[in-house]
């Protein structure tokens, strides 16, 4: 072996490191979750897509893809408003009875016009009449949403309130993503765990306190706004919107007995902490939805999911074959829940929510 450059170790940049794990550990692989299951989150639209298309180009391919995974339905959170509520729930909802079930939105800017409170809770009316059987609430409502004289409107402003109170009056659950990762919100620092993300996410970064609320502001509206509706059924996204800091989201789930929490995108998070999330799981039965948040979703993404949520395996890529993990450098753990707590979790919960 060549004598080793020191010189040229001691200067390898971080971006360019890519260590290999050589911890050898069993690898289990479940491609099936233990009971058919309700993936509570995820985006079939046109919403996301990176050209305007639709997201899936071929449900029924999508639907063998869900058989063999064992997923009973997919919650579409792509519906919008207006015609676009008709086109998801025709391609989806009624071509494929009990397979999916779409959440429409709302197109919060209204607000700032006189008449946008009224405008909104029609929206809602006629998203609902188009067979909307949801609504999304997504995280420019908090971030990025203004008011006629350019301030911020947060999650606790009062027609916002009353807006998602006639949800809850209407029969629509809704879904719901305020703010992002706490560390979207710090200094991009040396401290900072996503600077990876930020990196290739700039307008992720809401740390401009001239521009953007707080984290913890935009928590405490959340938190406000569930309190004040309680005859509206949340999910809050994301772990409720805070799977850093599980402690949060157990005050509120037991403060709100309308307010559950969905697993999407927070496998990076939570499998860092999985035995505090069995704890939250086992405290809160049911509470937790399973959700995936990956799109297009494949049978592969669903078997990691199973396997973090099923299995006790250690120390496992949540992102397999990414040279750097998106959501932090690091590798996650198997939560390991009981049959009992999988039943509610994958199906049993989304089942009383949604009405199925």
């Amino acid at each position: 072996m060549a004598t080793p450059d020191w010189d040229r170790v001691a200067e390898l940049r971080l971006t360019d490191w890519r260590p290999r794990a050589q911890v050898r550990l069993p690898h289990t692989t479940v491609t099936r979750s233990a009971v058919p299951c309700i993936d509570v989150h995820n985006h079939l639209g046109r919403w996301l897509s990176d050209d305007g298309d639709w997201m899936i180009t071929d449900p029924a391919d999508l639907v063998r893809t869900m058989d063999a995974a064992n997923v009973a339905t997919v919650v579409n959170l792509d519906g919008m408003w207006g015609d676009e509520v008709d086109a998801n729930v025709e391609r989806y909802d009624r071509a494929f009875p009990g397979r999916f079930v779409t959440f429409c939105q709302l197109d919060w800017p209204l607000l700032g016009e006189p008449d946008g409170e009224e405008r909104l809770l029609a929206s809602l009316d006629d998203s609902k009449r188009r067979g909307a059987r949801g609504l999304k609430v997504w995280k420019n409502l908090g971030l990025r949403v203004h008011d006629a004289d350019g301030a911020v409107i947060l999650p606790d402003d009062p027609r916002v309130v009353r807006v998602l109170g006639h949800a809850g009056d209407i029969g629509l659950p809704v879904l719901i993503h305020v703010a992002d990762p706490m560390a979207f919100f710090e200094p991009l620092d040396e401290h900072n765990e996503r600077l990876d993300e930020l990196g290739h996410e700039r307008d992720w970064w809401f740390g401009d306190r001239s521009v953007f609320p707080t984290f913890d502001r935009i928590l405490d509206a959340l938190e406000a706004l569930v309190v004040a509706t309680p005859q509206t059924t949340y999910i809050g996204a994301h772990v409720g919107c805070v799977a850093e800091d599980l402690d949060r989201v157990e005050r509120l789930l037991e403060r709100a007995p309308n307010f559950t929490v969905d697993t999407g995108g927070r496998m990076a998070e939570l499998g860092r902490q999985p035995r505090r999330f069995r704890a939250l799981v086992e405290r809160f039965p049911d509470r937790v939805l399973f959700g995936s948040d990956v799109y297009p979703v494949d049978a592969e993404a669903y078997a990691l999911f199973y396997r973090f949520l099923e299995t006790e395996d250690e120390s496992f890529d949540y992102a397999p074959g990414a040279a750097v993990p998106p959501q932090g450098r690091w590798q996650v753990s198997g939560v390991g829940l009981s049959g009992s707590s999988l039943e509610q979790v994958y199906a049993g919960n989304a089942r009383r929510v949604l009405g199925l």
